[in-house]
């Protein structure tokens, strides 16, 4: 019996507390990725596991180029520790909402759907850490906070068990 309390609180808890692109909207602004990401852009993150503990700092320099039909981000990473990595993302918009994405790590095929000022973006990566490489899936949000600043809330899971959040916040120079 206790065991199904622990398993039936656990599944619940689990479900709590995430966004949906159906929430009410908080702002008129409408986010679009290829007019936010284009040039030059500047990220402050950080990765914090599940018990609220801080693990990883970063900064992003992002180089983001549109031709129309492709949005390239070039995104340089440097961690508080002093190591760097460097992730290319590859998008195409598919649709007047949806974009589908690839980048070196990345299984498969990342998706995305914009709506207002909202973007969700979910996709499984082969993710560096110190010490070799993780397998995770992440769900992202973004939310569009002003023409130059961007917040994004991304829950990191493995083997559909959360292992934390990834919190950035994007800048436009």
């Amino acid at each position: 019996m206790r065991h199904l309390i622990w398993t039936a609180l656990f599944l619940l808890t689990a479900c709590i507390g995430k966004p949906s692109l159906d929430d009410p909207k908080l702002s008129e602004r409408e986010l679009n990725l290829e007019e936010f990401f284009k040039g030059r852009t500047t990220a402050y993150g950080q990765f914090q596991d599940r018990f609220g503990n801080v693990s990883r700092r970063f900064k992003v320099d992002i180089l983001g180029e549109w031709d129309g039909e492709v949005l390239t981000l070039t995104e340089d990473f440097t961690y508080h520790d002093g190591l760097t990595e460097q992730r290319v993302w590859t998008l195409t918009k598919t649709g007047d909402e949806t974009w589908e994405g690839t980048a070196p790590g990345v299984l498969g095929v990342a998706r995305g759907e914009e709506r207002g000022d909202v973007f969700n973006w979910q996709y499984r990566i082969d993710l560096p850490v110190p010490d070799g490489t993780i397998r995770v899936a992440f769900d992202d949000w973004m939310w569009l906070l002003s023409d130059r600043r961007l917040l994004n809330r991304a829950y990191m899971k493995k083997y559909g068990v959360e292992l934390g959040e990834v919190v950035i916040v994007f800048e436009k120079p």
